[in-house]
């Protein structure tokens, strides 16, 4: 019975000791892009040569839509703690609802994604209704 009270005892203490540690170390932590030029930085990081000319950023920062002035539309969203990003085409799948875009790149892996752009929303749903490639 000792034994075993000893055994919990030390792992409690693991567990609250490796708890410790990530936080000490800052790992996991809330991942959301904060700013343009945070926007920028990952766009450029998913899609090398990327310069976004207008940027809309998800009101909760966990996705964004960018669009560079040849008119190409790249959509960045969280995957885990990094940061994964697609060009869109036209046959993408977007969808309006008021203030939120729902819009899907035909990936599995990827997914659909819902963005609260508030009043920019309609504007960006028309700008992926008019995509050319």
């Amino acid at each position: 019975m000792t034994a075993e009270l000893l055994k919990l005892a030390g792992s409690i203490a693991a567990i609250l000791f490796i708890g410790w540690l990530a936080r000490f170390l800052r790992l996991g932590g809330d991942v959301r892009i904060r700013s343009e030029e945070q926007a920028r930085e990952i766009a450029n990081e998913t899609c090398c040569g990327f310069d976004p000319v207008e940027i809309a950023i998800d009101k909760a920062g966990i996705a964004a839509l960018l669009r560079d002035a040849e008119g190409r539309h790249l959509l960045v969203r969280r995957h885990g703690v990094q940061w994964a990003g697609r060009l869109l085409d036209r046959h993408n799948d977007s969808r309006l609802d008021q203030n939120f875009l729902t819009v899907g790149t035909g990936e599995k892996t990827f997914g659909s994604v819902t963005l609260n752009l508030g009043s920019q929303a309609s504007h960006w749903a028309a700008g992926l209704r008019h995509l050319k490639i």
